[in-house]
């Protein structure tokens, strides 16, 4: 408990600094998810053809290295320069979106085919059928799998921190800065994240509970 208290300025600003990552990735990852979860069941096939090569790409590549890119490549591109934080993010949003894009196409095709073919029987276009009819349906269906996302994106958060982000993954080294018991520092981050991850699925569980009823 020493260490927790002595150390009070580091574990809220580590943590602090996680829960804007993932509370930012999150959010980015969702929309852009949902977008390319949409272009895989396009009737046009480039657009088929695009969602499905982005997330080979990013899904196939190791987090470190999207996060390296991010940190070592992309101030070299003479584009916008952005900080560490803000690198972290974005990579943290696209390689998270992958997943999100597959949960949700796997909760599309839960949807049956009758009632797109009843929308579209209606005069409804595409991305009506996709948006008031498939979409809410679908994401009733994969809240289990959506949560698990985003509890793994929670925890790559820690990440970051071999990129110069003060985050939860970086109390331990701060601790050995001060001299600090290593050891007893990530048992405290460890009981935190689990109770963050404690409330994730508390959340997802009313959800599912909500839900049900309203079907």
């Amino acid at each position: 408990m020493n260490t927790l208290l002595n150390n009070s300025d580091l574990f809220i600003t580590g943590f602090r600094n996680t829960l804007i990552l993932f509370g930012v990735a999150g959010i980015f990852a969702l929309i852009l998810g949902t977008i390319v979860a949409t272009l895989r069941v396009s009737p046009i096939p480039a657009m088929r053809a695009a969602a499905t090569l982005y997330i080979n790409v990013v899904r196939n590549t190791p987090l470190t290295l999207v996060l390296f890119f991010f940190a070592l490549g992309y101030p070299k591109l003479g584009l916008v320069e952005i900080d560490f934080m803000t690198a972290a993010t974005v990579g943290l949003s696209l390689y998270t979106a992958t997943y999100v894009a597959e949960a949700v196409r796997s909760g599309i095709n839960t949807v049956p085919v009758g009632q797109a073919e009843a929308a579209r029987a209606i005069g409804l276009p595409f991305t009506q059928t996709l948006t008031l009819v498939i979409l809410p349906q679908a994401f009733r269906a994969v809240i289990p799998p959506m949560f698990s996302v985003f509890i793994a994106l929670l925890k790559n958060t820690t990440v970051a921190a071999g990129f110069s982000v003060a985050e939860a993954g970086a109390i331990r080294s701060n601790l050995s800065e001060r001299g600090e018991p290593a050891m007893a520092g990530l048992l405290w981050v460890a009981l935190i994240f689990v109770l963050l991850v404690f409330i994730l699925s508390f959340v997802q569980r009313k959800l599912e509970k909500k839900w049900k009823v309203a079907r």
